[in-house]
């Protein structure tokens, strides 16, 4: 089914992510009968799922649901999961104390979000330069990224699980050409985390913006840039309408790591098939997730090309500097937290050896060998 920029900007201002409000609390309820026989538990579960995503959001939300869909049938019955937009149960920035407070069981967001809990979050999710979807990956599943990532959120009540992954995604929207690191000075950009720091640093206004503001936004000079996701959804918005250049690559987010978190108390007190359902459920929803990412882009980006949009690489000058003031930003935050520094220490090492195979394998398959064989 087609969606208009209309109705999809219309679901992201209804949810939201800047405004705060209550948080109901609903509690699942189950049957607590055994079948001693089989060892396994018959008890049912209701749990509630809430997302940094606005209802109905394509492939984001739309995982969440296939997550939800796959624990029921793989569970038979056993256990449902209610998925929760943004806004809907709790807002979208608020589902991290929701989930560790037992409001919700079960969140689904990006570990950026909960940087002011802590430093290290960032690093569970992306970071300027830093490694793309399958490297983050590696060191996450193959690394020491998921005992960190589990450390971490240990000290909250949780359990992390990875989710999928946007990719790489486009450096963003502009309304004037970024020729040298000077243009950025006095920038007003919408732009998250640890890339808002850096765009500081440059000399721009880091804004946050609620998704559903950033056209309008756009087109009355509230903002002169916006980075959002990729082709695809970057489509949907309709910024092609009032932005007059689309640059790449993402500097800011090579490839942002999604996450499922579970209330851990919750979590330790199901049946152990249970479990391993939830985390087989995780894997497979995050696989589609990023396949889904992949080729929607890759269909939106030829699109654009066809309306004429004019696609801009930022010039080599401009990420030299902007790496340089990356690196500023990340050693401030080593510097004042002892276990931003320990997860830093596990993600630039891993990042280095990734990064050192990935030239004589990735970048040279590319450089030489990628071609159309149609």
């Amino acid at each position: 089914m087609a969606i208009s920029r209309k109705t999809f900007v219309k679901s992201l201002a209804a949810a939201t992510l800047l405004l705060p409000v209550g948080i109901k609390a609903v509690l699942g309820k189950g049957n607590k009968s055994e079948n001693k026989n089989t060892g396994i538990s018959n008890k049912s579960y209701s749990w509630k799922m809430v997302t940094t995503w606005p209802p109905n959001f394509p492939i984001l939300d739309e995982g969440c649901k296939l997550f939800a869909s796959l624990v029921e049938e793989m569970s038979g019955g056993r256990m449902e999961i209610r998925v929760f937009g943004g806004g809907e149960l709790v807002p979208a920035l608020e589902i991290f104390d929701a989930v560790r407070n037992g409001s919700a069981e079960i969140g689904h967001g990006s570990a950026y979000y909960w940087a002011g809990k802590s430093p290290a979050a960032s690093f569970f999710a992306t970071v300027p330069f830093g490694m793309n979807a399958q490297q983050v990956s590696s060191w996450i599943n193959a690394g020491d990224g998921l005992a960190l990532w589990q450390e971490l959120y240990a000290n909250f009540g949780l359990i992390p699980l990875p989710a999928g992954n946007t990719g790489v995604q486009m450096g963003g929207w502009f309304n004037k050409e970024i020729n040298t690191i000077s243009d950025l000075q006095g920038l007003k950009m919408r732009i998250p985390g640890l890339g808002g720091a850096v765009l500081a640093k440059a000399g721009g206004s880091p804004i946050l913006l609620a998704g559903g503001e950033l056209y309008t936004g756009l087109e009355r000079g509230i903002i002169d840039a916006t980075e959002w996701l990729s082709p695809f959804h970057d489509s949907l918005m309709g910024f092609d309408e009032i932005a007059k250049y689309y640059y790449t690559p993402g500097w800011h987010e090579p490839g942002t790591n999604l996450e499922i978190i579970l209330n851990k108390e919750k979590f330790e007190e199901l049946p152990n098939d249970l479990q391993v359902i939830i985390k087989a459920a995780a894997s497979y929803s995050g696989t589609w997730l990023h396949a889904q990412m992949e080729a929607k882009n890759a269909v939106a980006y030829e699109e654009l090309l066809k309306k004429g949009v004019e696609i801009r690489t930022f010039p080599p000058e401009v990420l030299s500097e902007l790496r340089k003031l990356t690196k500023e930003v990340i050693k401030e935050l080593v510097d004042k937290d002892p276990f931003t520094k320990r997860v830093y220490s596990s993600y630039a090492s891993f990042q280095q050896k990734a990064n050192k195979y990935s030239q004589i394998a990735e970048k040279a398959f590319y450089d030489n060998l990628q071609d159309n064989l149609s």
